[in-house]
């Protein structure tokens, strides 16, 4: 409700106000203005609170004076929300300042009841301007008239909405404030209130993930395959130690994991080391595992991208794929019905390490990390980067294995490197010098190129065509003889383009690709045209590849397969092979699929091959339980039946509630968040005992699977050495003296383990009370005064101003002493005296302290 307090204007006193409340208006005019002749009143204004809504800016309350449903505005109070210098003079008769540009000078002048701004004077007509005991108002039509700024007044929802063209000092900070948040986003970076960094742990056991996979067939030997990995921090890195054993054969070393990495983004000169199973780039062909050491001061984070680079590959139809960069998910797409997929893979400083995370329609998950080589490699300019490598292979021989990478930014638009590979492996050559460089000319083309001594030269030029598509050229050159890369080719040429294609009701992407190998005996031609689009819901792919070493005898297939849903949930897949040399169908498949209850996946899959000559039928059944995926499959065909059992699941020790958390998905080099609200009832930020829970906590946070149970918020299946966003949302509780202070917190997480995010939400109190203004008969609620409020050691902590009826309040101080104080400064300027201080206590409560009540009587000094 809008309070008010009304004024009255006399011909016989220039502005004389006499205060009265609504309820003494009878009085008044039934008793003192019969007598008072010499009082002749012409006006009446009421002075009430009302809504100023400013356009790209917001709202406010602010006090108003309203004369026949005109709005007269408080010139200081509007142009100080609109960050427009001025200053109001201790009379309260003049405002004056500068009006967005210092060279625009104004004074609004109440005893000569003018305007003057730049160099124009607008005179005035009599109770255009009315001047207060507190303030300086001006009819509303005036701040459009000669400032701009258009001011309607609604009478019927006591608000002005303020709308102008003009460059706004606060409009126009907004605005700065917005870019700077865009290119802050665009460097990876965000604007938060808090930060938590990484604590060093010697040890701490946080994960086990399992995996059973069983087959039983009619024509073999049941065969079983277990795995089992345990994730943990050890020494304050990261270890991954993962088992895999097999029913069939002995188990050997290269099918076992173990890894120990430590990472500290922060440091320029070493970012990170590795023990154990490395994973490395390599020029030579590398058959087996790598274990060593590996040590680079490459940084994990994703670091500012300048470019895209097209990759595409192939999966289960239907499947999501997760595109990662250094271990950070930058993008995802679904693959088409014959499973094929593509990613613009962002451009970053330095080497690029592609993972890509593949899920099933209904949750099933398969994690393949995949090194993906992106033929460039950029660097800061004077941006030095290095990565050694050094350790012994997982075959027969023990084979030797080492490389050293050196790249240096030389300037914004190019990058030099060079290095040595070694490998014991090869007969002739064991060491291999080698130099790249990568190189931008111009925001579309980018050209690559790198020579290994006695092994190869290689250069490729990218495109990036109109429309988003994209042509690249690849030309490999192989050194005759040489063993390091495991192929007997001498040349290699290779083209692709691509080009998405769009329209009102169709999304298609279109793919053309020449690849051609020279060998000492022969050339070898493939060409590939595919053709994949969604349109209406219905996705279809056609793949046509043509292979041929004399042109005369050519060998061209081309495969079509559609996805469209049925009633009931129904998901068919058709699909077809056509050989057209031998002008017939090699192969006809149809799979229909059928989601159960949201969790399960039923599937029926007939496949016909007259290749072979024989029919398959394949029955199954996905279910993914909180806990683990399971899945069975029974399969016959050309006289054979076969079923499959598998399961897989992961355990997850939860430190700070001291519970174990099952999960259905791979966790393993992952980690994750346990956010504990409490009210902190003394508001000192820390929990203390006893301090409990605070249930109802909404937040936000840039990935990961969020589950609240047991008085907390868990969050799952975060990338490791990441900056996660948690943004909470300051109104999830009723009670308004629950409040968060920090509500942007910025966490890195530690792999295998849960990081503790404790969120103080401080429990605050309220004071309220009333000032009034003691006159001859009465005492009347003062608007507009400066309450200061006082912490215990008499430092200023809080202040408020009354409203139009005097009522003053303020929520947000923690329990303790506290005095409420009348501004010094004003009291002299209205030349009063206050009662006193007013001291109050705020206790602690769960729902907060109220000091309520509280009044302050003012009077004049001139009557002491």
């Amino acid at each position: 409700m809008k309070s008010h307090v009304v004024y009255k204007q006399c011909k016989c006193f220039n502005c004389i106000r006499i205060s009265l409340r609504p309820d003494f208006l009878i009085v008044f005019f039934f008793l003192v203005a019969p007598f008072a002749s010499f009082c002749q009143v012409t006006d009446t204004y009421d002075e009430i609170s009302v809504t100023l809504n400013v356009q790209r800016l917001g709202s406010i309350e602010i006090a108003a004076v309203i004369h026949n449903e005109e709005a007269y505005l408080p010139i200081k109070d509007v142009f100080d929300y609109l960050k427009i210098k001025s200053f109001l003079s201790q009379d309260y008769d003049t405002v004056s300042g500068f009006f967005i540009s210092p060279k625009a000078l104004f004074l609004v002048d109440k005893i000569n009841n003018l305007i003057h701004y730049e160099n124009r004077t607008i005179n005035l007509k009599p109770g255009d301007l009315i001047r207060t005991s507190t303030n300086l108002y001006l009819k509303s039509g005036y701040f459009s008239q000669v400032f701009g700024l258009e001011c309607p007044f609604t009478f019927r929802s006591l608000s002005v909405n303020l709308v102008t063209k003009l460059d706004i000092p606060a409009i126009k900070e907004i605005q700065q404030d917005a870019m700077r948040k865009n290119v802050g986003k665009l460097k990876g970076e965000k604007k938060v209130d808090t930060t938590i960094e990484n604590a060093f742990s010697l040890f701490k056991l946080g994960i086990v993930e399992w995996n059973v996979n069983s087959t039983q067939a009619s024509n073999l030997n049941t065969t079983a395959i277990v795995s089992l990995g345990v994730g943990a921090i050890v020494a304050g890195g990261e270890v991954n130690v993962i088992f895999n054993h097999s029913s069939i054969g002995t188990t050997k070393n290269n099918q076992q994991v173990y890894r120990w990495r430590y990472v500290n983004n922060k440091n320029a000169n070493l970012s990170q080391v590795t023990l154990g199973r490395v994973s490395t780039s390599s020029i030579s062909s590398l058959l087996a595992p790598v274990n060593g050491v590996q040590i680079t001061n490459q940084p994990t984070t994703f670091r500012r991208s300048f470019g895209t680079y097209r990759i595409s590959n192939t999966t289960e139809p239907g499947w999501t794929v997760e595109l990662y960069v250094n271990e950070v998910l930058v993008d995802f797409v679904k693959a088409d019905a014959s499973g094929f997929f593509s990613f613009d893979v962002p451009i970053v400083y330095g080497n690029s390490i592609i993972k890509l995370r593949f899920y099933s329609p209904y949750g099933e998950e398969r994690v393949s990390e995949q090194t993906v080589n992106i033929p460039f490699n950029f660097l800061p300019v004077n941006r030095f980067e290095y990565n050694l490598t050094a350790g012994i292979l997982e075959d027969d021989r023990k084979s030797k294995f080492s490389r050293a990478l050196l790249n240096y930014g030389l300037s914004k638009r190019m990058t030099v490197g060079a290095g040595v590979e070694y490998l014991s492996a090869i007969a002739v050559g064991k060491s291999m010098p080698f130099i790249n460089a990568s190189l931008r000319l111009g925001p579309k083309v980018v050209v690559a190129g790198q020579h290994t001594y006695g092994v190869s030269s290689k250069g490729m030029i990218n495109y990036r065509l109109p429309w988003e598509g994209q042509f690249e050229v690849n030309y490999t050159k192989y050194e005759p003889g040489q063993t390091a890369v495991n192929i007997n080719y001498l040349e290699e040429r290779k083209a692709v383009i691509t080009m998405p294609l769009r329209g009102n009701k169709m999304v298609a992407f279109s793919r053309l690709t020449f690849n051609q190998v020279t060998m000492p005996k022969f050339t070898q031609t493939f060409t590939e045209l595919l053709l994949s689009s969604v349109v209406s819901g219905v996705s279809t792919n056609i793949t046509t590849t043509a292979v041929y070493t004399d042109p005369s005898d050519i060998t061209m297939l081309s495969n079509a397969a559609l996805t469209f849903r049925l009633p009931k949930r129904i998901r068919l897949t058709p699909q077809a092979q056509f050989d057209y040399k031998q002008k017939s169908f090699n192969m006809l498949k149809c799979e229909a699929e059928k989601n159960v209850s949201g969790k399960g996946l039923l599937s029926l899959t007939y496949e016909k091959s007259m290749t072979a000559k024989a029919g398959y039928l394949t029955l199954g059944f996905r279910y993914n339980f909180s806990f683990a995926q399971t899945a069975f499959f029974a399969r016959h065909g050309n006289k054979i039946s076969s079923t499959t059992l598998s399961a897989f699941g992961s355990l997850l020790y939860d430190d700070y509630s001291r519970k174990i958390i099952p999960n259905g998905q791979s966790s393993i080099g992952r980690g994750g968040l346990v956010i504990s609200p409490f009210l902190d009832l003394n508001c000192n930020g820390v929990r203390d005992l006893g301090e409990p829970n605070a249930p109802g906590l909404n937040l936000k946070v840039n990935g990961g699977k969020i589950e609240r149970k047991d008085g907390v918020i868990r969050i799952f299946n975060l990338d490791a050495y990441t900056d996660y966003i948690i943004e909470l949302d300051k109104s999830s509780f009723d009670n308004i003296a629950w409040q968060i202070k920090n509500a942007t917190i910025k966490v890195q997480i530690s792999p295998n383990t849960f990081k503790v995010v404790e969120v103080p939400v401080a429990v605050v109190g309220e004071v309220s009370g009333t000032v009034f203004v003691k006159n001859a008969e009465d005492q009347v609620g003062q608007g507009r005064i400066l309450v200061n409020i006082f912490n215990s050691r008499g430092n200023i902590i809080a202040r408020t101003v009354t409203e139009s009826d005097g009522f003053f309040t303020y929520i947000g101080l923690a329990p303790g002493r506290y005095t409420a104080k009348i501004d010094p400064k004003q009291l002299a300027t209205l030349k009063m005296i206050s009662s006193g201080d007013i001291i109050f206590t705020l206790k602690k409560d769960i729902n907060g302290g109220i000091a309520d009540g509280l009044k302050i009587l003012l009077s004049s000094s001139n009557r002491q």
